[in-house]
């Protein structure tokens, strides 16, 4: 990466001046006013349109010319303000936001914090709605978004850690309740953040990929998510979170498999219900990843086992058909996924028309031209119902992409292909790790404790202990009884 040489900031106020015109020549907003203060040139510097101007009118410039005489770091009514001898330390100031006071005679410039972002309001996500439970999310702000958090962790053991990464700059916040996390941990994820080099923006994803232990993997190794919620209930667990300025989503890590199937409403619902539903979600990603391949298996090698009503069935339906059952899933994965992409690019009104458009009229044509069957119709719609209970998009993206190998492992060993993929998929689930942390924890390796919020979840009064793949110093998390006897 590129180092800037530190340029120190001249007496002459005029010579000072020049270097930030030069440095902002094309720039329509930046804005700058000379007055008089001291008895001395004072220049102000801004850029307009990310600037607090009511603070800089009201706050700044009224006040100086009120007074006149004074010291600007004591008399100025401002909550933050700071000095500085470096040109470069001036320009990040500037175009994040900060005014600048220059004044003549003097070697370092005055630094207000006058930032004036405009962010949107907070809505709740919409790739992770929820029945019951908070309807908040977060924004491209990262100081709005650590401020939902601090609204309901009110403790001094809440820390937040800004550092800037990459050029142009880019801020990224490290958070984290010092008192449960594992600082080994931490200053892993802190040493992998530093040492990231990248001239150019810096973005959620492409954190992802920088700090993940393996890039290659189908499967994600960072939890993302847009719900402040989620990310408390994790800090408190013990894992970070990682906020990159510009950017509404959250990376939390540590991260394990079972995490991408748990949702809030687990939570917020009743015991028996969360645990179904978890349970159905878990059933899905073998359902996702084997459904079309156990059914080309049993055509194409194993119709006996099927009774002979239903084989009469199937065989009615594919005889006009010229593929073979590989060619169909082959096909029809890959038209779901054109409509997929197709409703997510499209505005709203129109991706609901090509959702209907494609489920009703493609596939009936595709069905009457016996380009496909009926049968495999049924399979790839319920395997695309089925991606669609993952409550985490890159897990259920994950699940859509491991069912193609699975698909041509079928289509050319069957039964034993099917048993063969699977091996393979759950050697490399053992096998991974984020942050040092078992992937596939905690039945990989098994740590019976943990497994009370996994398959199932037990009462929240029943949860003593924290899970521990993100290893936290302090495991008690309550006394495992209502506190009360009836």
């Amino acid at each position: 990466m590129k180092t800037e040489q530190t340029i120190t900031i001249s007496k002459d106020i005029n010579r000072n001046l020049e270097k930030l015109k030069e440095e902002f020549s094309n720039v329509f907003d930046f804005k700058t006013r000379k007055i008089t203060f001291n008895n001395r040139p004072l220049c102000i510097a801004f850029i307009d349109t990310i600037s607090n101007k009511e603070i800089i009118n009201e706050k700044i410039i009224k006040v100086l010319l009120n007074i006149k005489h004074g010291n600007i770091m004591t008399d100025l009514p401002v909550s933050t303000i700071s000095t500085t001898d470096c040109f470069n330390e001036i320009n990040v100031s500037l175009i994040n936001g900060n005014t600048i006071i220059l004044e003549d005679g003097s070697k370092e410039a005055y630094i207000i914090d006058t930032i004036l972002f405009e962010v949107r309001s907070t809505s709740e996500p919409v790739n992770e709605k929820v029945v019951s439970g908070a309807h908040d999310g977060f924004i491209e702000s990262l100081s709005k978004n650590v401020n939902y958090i601090r609204n309901r962790i009110r403790s001094s053991h809440f820390k937040t850690e800004i550092v800037q990464i990459g050029d142009p700059a880019t801020n990224v916040g490290i958070l984290y309740l010092d008192n449960i996390v594992n600082k080994d941990i931490l200053q892993n994820v802190k040493n992998r953040i530093h040492s990231i080099q990248l001239e150019n923006n810096l973005t959620s994803g492409k954190l992802e990929e920088f700090i993940e232990d393996s890039s290659f993997s189908p499967f994600p190794q960072l939890l993302k998510t847009e719900r402040p919620d989620r990310v408390i209930s994790n800090l408190f667990d013990g894992k970070i979170a990682v906020i990159v300025e510009g950017s509404p989503t959250v990376s939390i890590m540590p991260a394990t498999f079972f995490m991408f199937f748990q949702t809030p409403d687990d939570y917020n619902g009743r015991v028996l219900v969360g645990s179904f539903l978890r349970i159905i979600r878990l059933f899905s990603f073998f359902l996702c990843i084997t459904l079309p391949a156990v059914y080309i298996s049993v055509i194409s090698f194993g119709y006996e086992i099927l009774p002979y009503e239903l084989v009469t069935t199937i065989q009615n339906s594919i005889e006009f058909v010229p593929f073979s059952p590989f060619v169909e899933a082959i096909i029809m994965q890959l038209i779901l996924e054109l409509l997929r992409e197709a409703s997510i690019r499209l505005p709203s009104p129109i991706a609901q028309t090509i959702g209907i458009v494609g489920g009703l009229v493609i596939g009936t044509a595709i069905v009457e031209a016996n380009l496909v069957s009926n049968p495999m119709t049924v399979v790839l719609a319920i395997t695309a119902v089925a991606s669609f209970v993952v409550p985490v998009h890159e897990m259920s993206f994950t699940l859509r992409l491991l069912s193609f190998p699975m698909i041509i492992l079928a289509s050319i060993y069957g039964f034993v292909g099917i048993i063969f993929g699977l091996t393979l998929i759950f050697i490399h689930i053992v096998k991974l790790e984020s942050f040092g942390s078992p992937y596939f924890s905690p039945l990989a390796p098994i740590r019976i404790k943990d497994l009370k919020d996994t398959l199932i979840r037990v009462p929240n009064w029943k949860m003593k202990t924290r899970p521990t793949n993100a290893q936290p110093t302090d495991t008690i998390q309550s006394q495992g009884t209502k506190g009360w006897k009836k």
